[in-house]
Parts: C-alpha cells; structure tokens; sequence
C-alpha cells in the first residue's frame, strides 16, 4: 500500500470526522490543507510540517497513560510519526502507543478523538539535526487490557497511569483536550 495509501486513508479520515472540539475541527481544516500537499505531507521529509499520529490510552477505570517525554520533558499521549509500512493513521498510531507503552492486545478505536496542530523541532529520519517544524496530530483511544502492565521505552523518561481530575505537570499541547471525548466513548 505504502504512502500513497496511507496518505488517501488520512485524507479519508480527515474529511469525514466529525470534530470533539472547535480546536481539534480548527487542526482538521489546518491537516486537510496540509494534505494539498500530497502524499509527502505524511513524512518527515516534509519540513514544512507532517500528519503524526498518537493515541490516548484508557484504562477499564477512567484512568488514563501518558508518558514523560525524554526529550521534551512534558507529560503526554503516546505516538509520533508515520512509517512507511503504516496502512493507515489508525493504525499508525496503535503501533506507536504498543511500541511506547509495551502493552500488546490494546482495542483501537479507528475514530479520532481530537487534532492538535503544534510547533516541534523534529529531526529528519537520517538523523540529522532537529528542525523547527509543525505535527499535526491526529488522535485515537486505545484501550487497554485488563492488568494491563506498561514498559517504559527508549523514548520516555517516565510512563504512568493517572485519573482525569489528578494529571501530572507540565502537560504538552492539546493533552487535556483529548481526555473528555475518550472518556465519552467508554460509557
């Protein structure tokens, strides 16, 4: 399939969502002109900015994981870039949460939650030096297991569990958002 289809599965997604938030349709706009881009918006190559995908993972108690991130020293979901083997935004971000978190058997739900457009300093996949860039996130719920058990990864300082009224400080861009429209979907 490659990135021509993962880049027709986010302009699918994009165009169909409805958003849980004047923010997350203002970073849906902003994404779906991104995509006029073309099917290089979904890499890194493209500085001027890239669709990423995360996910919020839920807990069968409320509670939710966010990981301490090594490099930005700010508490948040789980997820990053797409890669070329990546099928679909969804899925993209399912693998980056299992990969983060270390917890197989997460339940996707293929329906974001919210879209976070945001400034970074992101290095190319060659591993030059960091560049101003911007992420457009796009966001999914995972849920997680019964005694589900996490692993902190190479890219975290710290991973924890927390309950929606007692989040760590400081939080990244758009964290709390995302929290109330994953919650809905588990009544």
């Amino acid at each position: 399939m490659g990135i021509d289809g993962l880049y027709a599965d986010a302009v699918r997604v994009l165009s169909g969502w409805r958003a849980t938030s004047d923010e997350g349709e203002l970073g849906r706009q902003r994404a779906l002109e991104l995509l006029e881009d073309g099917a290089v918006a979904m890499t890194r190559a493209h500085r001027r900015g890239h669709v990423t995908a995360s996910a919020l993972v839920v807990d069968h108690a409320g509670r939710v994981l966010l990981c301490l991130h090594g490099r930005l020293g700010k508490w948040m979901q789980l997820g990053g870039h797409c890669e070329a083997g990546d099928t679909s935004l969804a899925g993209a971000a399912l693998r980056e949460a299992t990969e983060e978190s270390g917890i197989e058997g997460l339940t996707l739900d293929p329906d974001p939650i919210d879209v976070d457009v945001h400034d970074v300093r992101c290095g190319p996949a060659d591993g030059l030096p960091a560049e101003p860039s911007v992420h457009y996130d796009v966001r999914f719920l995972l849920r997680a297991p019964s005694g589900a058990r996490e692993q902190i990864s190479d890219e975290s300082a710290d991973l924890a569990w927390f309950t929606p009224d007692a989040l760590p400080s400081p939080l990244a861009s758009g964290t709390v958002r995302q929290i109330a429209p994953a919650l809905a979907r588990l009544a």
